[in-house]
């Protein structure tokens, strides 16, 4: 039997942790990048967003967790864990994380990623009026701006077609004005629709 028919048994065709009629993806728990049955789980498209960090984490979503926590599955346990440590600061989730058990082994695949050390928030490239900029945007200038290390000038309305995000800085983005390549805050852009 394929890997993707023994989760759709093992799931009954529901996500796994909430139990839910939803459509599910394939979440692989990381640091882990191929899937194996002891590491894979179905999941809603909305959970998983979450757990990989390319939404931000909306408590209300979790709030199945315990309940979720006494799975027998070592792969929904871990989730369990490491959503509860991110989540600590809500009440609900500080009092099931403090009951919760994993053997020694468990806990320990559960730590490896280090998310149970961050709080829930995750930071995202965001413009001027805190509208998520994403690769390919286009952005307008908000303020006319001198650029160093060159005679070029960035003026106010500029218009700066398919940005890249600087992965290592959400405060700035680069983009081409004038043929030239420039890293631009974000603080001084706002996203064109």
């Amino acid at each position: 039997m394929k890997l993707e028919e023994q989760l759709l048994a093992r799931a009954g065709g529901k996500c796994e942790l909430t139990g839910a009629e939803t459509d599910v993806v394939t979440y692989i728990l990381p640091p882990e990048t191929s899937s194996t049955l002891d590491n894979t789980l179905l999941i809603s498209a909305t959970l998983a967003n979450q757990l990989n960090k390319t939404e931000q984490l909306n408590p209300e979503d979790w709030k199945f967790l315990p309940n979720a926590m006494w799975s027998e599955i070592p792969a929904i346990q871990i989730v369990c864990w490491r959503m509860l440590s991110r989540l600590k600061n809500e009440g609900w989730a500080s009092e099931a994380l403090d009951i919760l058990y994993l053997d020694d082994e468990t806990l320990t695949e559960a730590k490896k990623t280090g998310d149970h050390e961050n709080d829930g928030y995750v930071s995202f490239h965001e413009d001027s009026i805190g509208q998520r900029l994403l690769e390919g945007d286009t952005v307008v200038l908000t303020k006319t701006l001198d650029v160093k290390g060159s005679s070029l000038k960035a003026t106010l309305g500029t218009v700066v077609k398919n940005i890249r995000l600087v992965a290592d800085n959400i405060e700035q983005i680069e983009g081409k004005i004038e043929g030239q390549t420039i890293v631009i805050l974000t603080k001084y852009l706002r996203k064109q629709n």
